[in-house]
């Protein structure tokens, strides 16, 4: 599989590490209002306490930790 379009099951594997002494769960899904993307919020409980990592699918179906680009106006001469 491609390394830009890992799977979310595989990313939150490779940064949470889930275990089922300490489980990871979708604690939010929604939609971005900026650009109508999806993001989902993981919540990993560590003996050090609560770690939570949204992840955010980008426009050619990659999840990834870092938000979208915002499309914004712009202006060519022909």
């Amino acid at each position: 599989m491609d390394a830009g379009r890992m799977s979310l099951r595989l990313l939150v594997d490779k940064w949470l590490a889930p275990t089922l002494a300490m489980p990871a769960r979708v604690a939010r899904c929604s939609r971005l209002t900026s650009s109508h993307g999806r993001y989902v919020c993981i919540e990993a409980s560590r003996p050090s306490g609560m770690v939570v990592i949204f992840f955010f699918r980008h426009g050619d179906g990659a999840w990834r930790v870092f938000p979208p680009a915002v499309d914004r106006p712009a202006m060519r001469a022909c």
